[in-house]
């Protein structure tokens, strides 16, 4: 384990792991049935022991910042599809302005948001916008981006069509390249698939010595992460420089199937699905900032979000005689809410019949 952790910092150093964004990775985008033995040798490569794409999936592995500067795209696109991937994987470059924890787009979307199971960033750009049961309306890709900012990030979002967000959104939309808008068929590899549930119910205690064993080389047995200066080598896991009790990975189930398809870093698929599970629930029964949603009553705030996201988080639950997420932390940022969330109408004023 020690002498993986030295192979893989170099990479990590640089801001983002890059892990299957390297030279054999040609574009593919076809359907499961139509994949030829070495693209689906190509695909396994990125995704080492993630399920093997169905027929009837919707199959697409992005273009590379390589294939980027090869194309015949206008100089000015190009410049612009470079400030997003490099805002993408080194999000720290807006801390202290946008973001205020240890958390970059890459840490939850390895591999420059590229690869299958490690939270493809691509089918965003084709699926919205969509209603997103979240926030209760029909969301935008940078209102998407808004919610990686604000949660994940613990964050305050680039302005709506900033230079920032404009970037941050081409990005996505160029990583989709070849992709039909509105695709009716499943998407291989998309978000973190839910897991089967486990043999035994999660457990925090076997999640804490599973951790201990597999993550806290990298993450600390403190789940404060690592650092080199100013540049974060592996991020927070729980405390004010990780993500709040609103993000998505807060999540047990989301959590779990991060921690199954991609970690240990480099070794993704390796650890058994009760581990997984565990590690998750260990993970997300520790503190956090508060959630941007909160109304000042931990009880209320639970009970408002709870069918649509709470139900899956330990916010709000008792654990070891205290209740999780009862305080007005909110991390290294003086706000809780940013002004830029905001809730929908297409009513036109008019009441819904």
């Amino acid at each position: 384990m020690k002498m993986m952790f030295k192979k893989l910092l170099p990479v990590a150093i640089t801001g983002a792991f890059v892990l299957g964004a390297t030279a054999a990775n040609a574009q593919i985008t076809k359907y499961g049935k139509d994949l030829t033995d070495e693209e689906r040798a190509q695909i396994s490569a990125m995704a080492p022991g993630a399920p093997e794409p169905k027929d009837d999936e919707f199959v697409h592995v992005p273009p590379t910042m390589e294939d980027l500067e090869a194309s015949d795209l206008h100089p000015k696109m190009k410049e612009a599809i470079r400030r997003g991937h490099d805002l993408f994987v080194n999000t720290q470059q807006l801390r202290g302005k946008n973001v205020f924890n240890n958390m970059n787009c890459a840490s939850c979307h390895i591999g420059e948001g590229r690869l299958p199971y490690a939270g493809p960033v691509w089918p965003a750009a084709v699926d919205l916008p969509a209603y997103r049961g979240k926030n209760g309306h029909v969301n935008s890709l940078e209102e998407r981006i808004v919610g990686c900012f604000t949660y994940s990030m613990n964050g305050l979002p680039p302005e709506y069509g900033s230079d920032d967000m404009l970037a941050l959104s081409l990005y996505h939309q160029w990583l989709a390249t070849g992709v039909p808008m509105f695709p009716k068929d499943k998407l291989y590899g998309r978000g973190f698939p839910r897991l089967a549930d486990p043999e035994q119910a999660p457990d925090a205690v076997r999640g804490k010595a599973a951790y201990q064993a597999n993550c806290a080389i990298c993450h600390g047995e403190d789940g404060a992460g690592k650092k080199e200066g100013d540049k974060v080598i592996f991020p927070a896991l729980w405390g004010d420089d990780s993500y709040n009790w609103g993000a998505g990975i807060a999540r047990v189930y989301t959590l779990a199937s991060f921690t199954r398809h991609n970690m240990p870093l480099g070794q993704p698929n390796s650890l058994s699905i009760q581990d997984a599970w565990d590690i998750a629930q260990y993970v997300n029964t520790k503190e956090r900032p508060q959630d941007p949603r909160y109304t000042g009553d931990i009880k209320e705030t639970r009970e408002m979000y709870l069918d649509t996201f709470h139900k899956h988080s330990m916010y709000g639950t008792e654990f070891e005689g205290k209740i999780l997420g009862d305080h007005d932390n909110v991390g290294h940022k003086n706000f809780l809410k940013p002004e830029i969330l905001r809730s929908r109408d297409f009513t036109g004023g008019k009441k819904a019949e």
